[in-house]
């Protein structure tokens, strides 16, 4: 191979690996999603309301760089795994070593890349984990509604979790407060969860 095409042939290869690693909410009544299948919806809902951001924003997003920062935020999980909001968010030491695993594996993985990409792909994960731009702060919320909407949508429910709305609330609203329109279809989502008894109202 070419020089460079080596590097690039062994990144798309550990990329393929995303469709294995498994996440906590259903992809479908019957089974788990994978952080592929997750990977590509944020990319779909982030292309879809790119146009509402940006009115609500007042001014131009790019929306190239927010679709790349959905593919690609995960794929340090296909090493460092993809803990559930609901057992970390309340361990400082678990997110303080989550950070550090994951910094590791983006450095390793992502630094042998040729001709700048592997500068372009650290950069936009970097910018994502901070939430630094406008852009990173709303990928982030989708981040966050996706698996609440995927748990909705196959009728999971929160029950594994012993969640009810007041708990997803604190989880939700803090990441989905920097668009109304995020929190309005997380409102939606939500309300219609406790209509259908797949969440406690308290």
């Amino acid at each position: 191979m070419r020089d460079g095409l080596r590097e690039a042939f062994d990144f798309i290869a550990f990329s393929a690996r995303l469709r294995e690693v498994q996440r906590h909410n259903n992809a479908t009544a019957d089974r788990k999603e994978s952080v592929a299948e997750h990977s590509w919806h944020l990319a779909m809902m982030a292309w879809v309301l790119h146009r509402d951001f940006e009115r609500e924003c007042g001014h131009t997003l790019d929306l190239e760089r927010m679709l790349k920062m959905c593919l690609m935020h995960d794929l340090v999980e296909i090493e460092a795994g993809d803990p559930s909001a609901w057992t970390t968010r309340h361990s400082a030491e678990h997110i303080h070593d989550k950070a550090r695993i994951e910094e590791e594996v983006a450095r390793r993985r992502f630094t042998p890349l040729p001709g700048g990409l592997g500068t372009e792909f650290l950069a936009l994960w970097h910018e994502y984990e901070e939430g630094v731009t406008p852009e990173a702060r709303l990928v982030r919320g989708v981040d966050r509604l996706n698996p609440a909407l995927m748990r909705y949508l196959t009728g999971q429910g929160w029950q594994d979790v012993g969640a009810d709305a007041t708990a997803l609330d604190g989880l939700q609203l803090p990441r989905l407060r920097v668009s109304e329109t995020l929190t309005a279809l997380y409102e939606e989502v939500r309300d219609a969860a406790v209509r259908q008894g797949l969440l406690p109202a308290s």
